[in-house]
C-alpha cells in the first residue's frame, strides 16, 4: 500500500446538502462546480491521528524552536491537516492573547473575571487575516501559484502583501474601491510591493471584479471564500480554548463583515465537538454596523436560516434586489467590516445554526465608545473591533448575556489600522471631529481622553499636572 500523504486524507465537498460534491484539494475553484454553492475542507478523521485531548497541544509550547511550534495556527496541524508540514508557509502568525478585562466588563454589565478580550492585532500584519493568510498560502505553495489576488478594506491586503513579500516567487495584486480603505492599512500594502487595482465603487464591486479576474487570469484568490482561509481562522477559536484552560466559553462575540470569522468559528467548534474534544458548543454572536447590515435584515428582521443548508434564497435575492434598487451602499466607520454582500452568508448561517447564534446591529456611536473603554483597559484596536464589545453591552442590555456568563469578545485588529479615527475622537479638534466623524453620525466622544492644552510656562505645566493627574 502505498504511503498516504496528508493531502490524501483531506477533500473539498459542497456545503450544500442537498449537492455535496466533492472535489480534490489541489483545486483552485473555490465554488462547487456543480451548483455553485461555497466549499468545506473536510477530512478523513478516522484515518488521521487526533489527540484525545485539546490539552495535549500544551506540549508544543516545548518546540518553539520549531517554526511549526512556534506558530499559533500550525501548533494545532492535527486539526487542519491538509498539507504536509514540509509544505507550510508561516511567517509567525498566531501569537496573540487573551486578555481578561475588568474595566471592559464593568462597561458591558458583565461579572469582573467573566469578559475576556481575544487580541488578534499582535499578528505580523496586526490584524487577524494573518492567521487564515498563512493557510491560504500554505494551499497556493501546493498548487504553485505564482499570483496571489484579494479585494480588501485593508486588512486583508496588508496580509497578502506581508506573505508575498516574505516569501519570494508570488506577487501580490489587490482590488480596492476608491476612498474605501483605510490608509493605515493601504499604506503596509504599499510598503511591501503589492500591485494595487484601485476602482471606481466600493468593497462588493472589488469583490466581483477579483473573482472574475482570477478565474479568467488563473491567478489564486485569497478571500474568504477561499476554504483554506477559514481553515486558518478556526485556530483563533483554539487559542480562545487554550487560554480558558480548554474549557468551553458561554459566548463567542464578533464582528461581522464578509463572515469569514464566525464561519471558520462554528466550522472549528462542530468539528471539536465531532471529535469528542469538547462536550458543548458555545452561543455565537454576530455583530454588524448599522451602516452594513445585511447579515443582521436577513436574520433577525427576515427570518433566514440555515434550515439543513436549505436557506430561503428568494428572501436573499429579494433583499438584495431591493439593496440595488436603492443604490444602497455599505457606510460606516468600521471599515474593515463595511461589506454589503457578505461571500460567506451561508456558512455564518449554518454556524449561527449550530452555535444557537444571534445576530446584532451596533451604531458607529456606540461602537467607538466602546472602543474607548477598550483602549483605556490596555488594548487598543481598530474600530471594527469594537463591534463586539458594542454588540455584548447590547446584548446584556436586551438580556440575552447574562451577567454571570463567561464572554469572549473578539478583536480583530490593532489601533494603529486606522488611527485617524482615534485622533478624531480623542483630540478635541472640533474641525477634525466633524470632519472624521460627524458625517457618521458620531455626535459625541463621551470617552474622549484630550490633550490638556496650556502655555510654555513650568508652573502652569505642574499644576495642570497636579490637577488631571
Amino acid at each position: 500500500m502505498a504511503t498516504l500523504t496528508m493531502t490524501d486524507l483531506a477533500y473539498l465537498k459542497c456545503i450544500n446538502p442537498a449537492c455535496g460534491a466533492q472535489f480534490d484539494v489541489g483545486t483552485t475553484n473555490f465554488r462547487c462546480q456543480e451548483c455553485g454553492s461555497l466549499l468545506d475542507v473536510c477530512y478523513e478523521w478516522d484515518r488521521l491521528s487526533v489527540p484525545k485531548s485539546l490539552a495535549e497541544f500544551e506540549r508544543k509550547w516545548t518546540r518553539r524552536f520549531d517554526s511549526l511550534g512556534f506558530s499559533g495556527v500550525w501548533r494545532f496541524h492535527e486539526l487542519l491537516p491538509f498539507a504536509p508540514p514540509e509544505r507550510i508557509i508561516s511567517i509567525g502568525e498566531g501569537q496573540t492573547l487573551l486578555q481578561p478585562s475588568e474595566r471592559v466588563a464593568k462597561f458591558v454589565g458583565i461579572t469582573p473575571g467573566n469578559l475576556f478580550l481575544q487580541y488578534e492585532g499582535l499578528n505580523p500584519s496586526g490584524s487577524f487575516k494573518d492567521n487564515g493568510m498563512t493557510a491560504a498560502f500554505t494551499h497556493a505553495n501546493l498548487v504553485g501559484a505564482k499570483k496571489a489576488a484579494c479585494a480588501s478594506t485593508g486588512n486583508t491586503s496588508a496580509s497578502l502583501a506581508v506573505y508575498c513579500s516574505a516569501h519570494t516567487g508570488m506577487k501580490a495584486i489587490i482590488f480596492i474601491g476608491s476612498g474605501k480603505i483605510a490608509y493605515g492599512k493601504l499604506a503596509q500594502a504599499l510598503d511591501h510591493g503589492a500591485l494595487t487595482i484601485q476602482i471606481a465603487g466600493d468593497f462588493d464591486d472589488a469583490m466581483l471584479r477579483v473573482q472574475q479576474v482570477a478565474s479568467r487570469m488563473g491567478i489564486y484568490l485569497v478571500n474568504s471564500v477561499n476554504a483554506f482561509r477559514l481553515e486558518g481562522q478556526k485556530t483563533i477559536m483554539y487559542r480562545v480554548l487554550e487560554g480558558l484552560g480548554w474549557q468551553v466559553p458561554d459566548w463567542i462575540v464578533v464582528p461581522g463583515g464578509n463572515l469569514g470569522n464566525s464561519s471558520a468559528f462554528g466550522k472549528a467548534f462542530i468539528e471539536l465537538k465531532e471529535l469528542g474534544l469538547i462536550d458543548r458548543l458555545p452561543r455565537l454572536a454576530v455583530i454588524n454596523a448599522a451602516g452594513a447590515n445585511t447579515l443582521y435584515s436577513l436574520y433577525e428582521e427576515r427570518g433566514v436560516r440555515w434550515n439543513g443548508g436549505q436557506g430561503d434564497t428568494g428572501a436573499i435575492g429579494g433583499f438584495y434586489q431591493e439593496m440595488d434598487a436603492a443604490n444602497r451602499r455599505a457606510s460606516t466607520i468600521c471599515s474593515a467590516i463595511e461589506i454589503n454582500r457578505p461571500v460567506n452568508l451561508s456558512k455564518c448561517l449554518r454556524a449561527l445554526d449550530a452555535c444557537d447564534g444571534v445576530v446584532r446591529e451596533v451604531f458607529d456611536q456606540e461602537t467607538l465608545d466602546a472602543k474607548a473603554q477598550i483602549g483605556a483597559g490596555g488594548l487598543g484596536c481598530e474600530p471594527a473591533s469594537a463591534a463586539s464589545v458594542a454588540g455584548a453591552k447590547l446584548l446584556r442590555e436586551q438580556g440575552v448575556i447574562a451577567p454571570s456568563d463567561r464572554v469572549v469578545c473578539i478583536l480583530t485588529g490593532h489601533q494603529l489600522k486606522d488611527p485617524n479615527i482615534t485622533v478624531a475622537y480623542h483630540s478635541g479638534n472640533r474641525e477634525l471631529f466633524e470632519e472624521v466623524l460627524a458625517k457618521r453620525n458620531v455626535r459625541r466622544a463621551s470617552f474622549a481622553n484630550r490633550p490638556v492644552q496650556v502655555t510654555n510656562d513650568l508652573e502652569e505645566i505642574e499644576s495642570a499636572i497636579q490637577i488631571n493627574s
